[in-house]
């Protein structure tokens, strides 16, 4: 009786019964192991973030005189304010920027200081007007010397190389879609700072200017962590079930 048992179950198959739970074994330990990764990634970019918020939340509580200064002496997201004028002729549109879901451009207007290099002001947003040969007016009045408030900020940058556009060679104001510095400073002719400011909401000669944060919400990241844990937990339950089961019906075999 136990002979013709024996024969009933097929060698070639007996021997791939063995292997087989040892070949799930290092598939869930390698998708265990890209999920953990992406876990702890998530979570360190949400900590990052984190700290991003917390400067531009201080950023907003003391208010630093930039005068002669530069930029790049003084914390990101810090209120500063500056005197010099606004150089209307020579201005840029950020493309690709929406605003609760419609198309526009932010408007970077050149503020020229006294024995300091020219600092870029984010004037805030403003729609698409359906065509890009219809440009919006963006000119401000000759008013002369003027104090402005705002953050210190980096310029956009775009989560892919193909966003990429540098300024227009020709005319003004020149759109361009998430350009560096160098090249904002190659086309206005003069060295720039390499921080903009976000011009303050209540600042006259502005746009819509609704400052958030950068990136997403710090929860997000984190929350995507204990996704990709979880992916980690699930697949380690099911190899557990299937190794469980196979097991189960080798005996009953």
């Amino acid at each position: 009786m136990s002979e013709r048992m024996h024969e009933s179950v097929p060698p070639a198959h007996a021997a791939a019964t063995r292997r087989r739970p040892w070949g799930f074994l290092v598939l869930a330990v390698l998708a265990c192991l890209l999920f953990v990764r992406l876990g702890f990634w998530q979570w360190a970019k949400g900590q990052a973030r984190e700290v991003q918020w917390e400067h531009f939340a201080r950023g907003a509580e003391v208010l630093v005189d930039l005068d002669q200064g530069a930029t790049a002496d003084i914390a990101l997201y810090q209120r500063v304010r500056a005197t010099g004028t606004l150089d209307s002729e020579h201005q840029f549109l950020l493309d690709n920027r929406s605003y609760r879901g419609r198309p526009g451009y932010e408007v970077l207007t050149p503020f020229k200081r006294d024995r300091a290099a020219t600092v870029l002001v984010d004037r805030g947003w403003v729609p698409f007007e359906g065509s890009r040969r219809n440009l919006p007016d963006i000119r401000v009045p000759a008013t002369g010397s003027v104090s402005l408030t705002g953050r210190l900020s980096m310029l956009p940058a775009g989560g892919l190389a193909l966003g990429h556009a540098a300024p227009d060679p020709i005319g003004w104001p020149k759109v361009t879609s998430f350009p560096d510095m160098q090249e904002l400073s190659a086309a206005y002719g003069a060295p720039l700072e390499p921080l903009i400011v976000l011009l303050d909401p209540d600042q006259p000669q502005g746009y819509v200017r609704d400052w958030q944060p950068p990136g997403m919400a710090p929860l997000r990241h984190f929350s995507y962590a204990i996704q990709w844990w979880s992916f980690a937990a699930l697949t380690a339950f099911l190899w557990a079930l299937l190794t469980y089961r196979q097991a189960r019906a080798g005996v009953k075999s």
